[in-house]
């Protein structure tokens, strides 16, 4: 299973969107959503969220995104660190957005994740597709 992710905020904050491509094999779905209040940072990882909740039952993914924020928690054990201070950051200030990494942390227990880092706004057109899905999503208000 592949999966691409993006988020987008029109002023930070504000209104934003996120969206996502699932594909196996053959198979893929595009899928995105609004929020009429929120930050770039929630829609990064409300896009993987939404995405992870849509497969029903356990995968081996491939997940991608631009978002240094939700790859490096993962890769670079943030999420372990901050389950294990009490969702404490390193600079000894609660953890950002706790509320969200709390749902994806459950959803990605379940699956065997790759998190995988693609450089934004670049030549990756699954990428591109998202963001543009993304700000679509901002531009429509749904």
């Amino acid at each position: 299973m592949e999966i691409y992710t993006d988020g987008a905020c029109s002023g930070n904050p504000g209104p934003g969107g996120w969206a996502a491509i699932l594909r196996y094999g053959s198979h893929e779905q595009e899928i995105s959503g609004f929020d009429p209040e929120t930050t770039n940072q929630r829609m990064e990882l409300m896009a993987a969220i939404k995405a992870l909740e849509r497969l029903k039952k356990p995968c081996r993914v491939k997940l991608y995104s631009d978002s240094a924020y939700l790859i490096n928690a993962f890769n670079q054990g943030w999420v372990e660190n901050w389950q294990r201070n009490g969702w404490v950051n390193a600079r000894k200030q609660p953890v950002s957005n706790d509320d969200l990494w709390r749902r994806l942390i459950t959803l990605a227990k379940v699956h065997d994740i790759e998190w995988i880092k693609v450089r934004g706004h670049s030549d990756n057109e699954d990428n591109n597709r998202c963001d543009e899905l993304a700000r679509a999503a901002i531009a429509s208000g749904r």
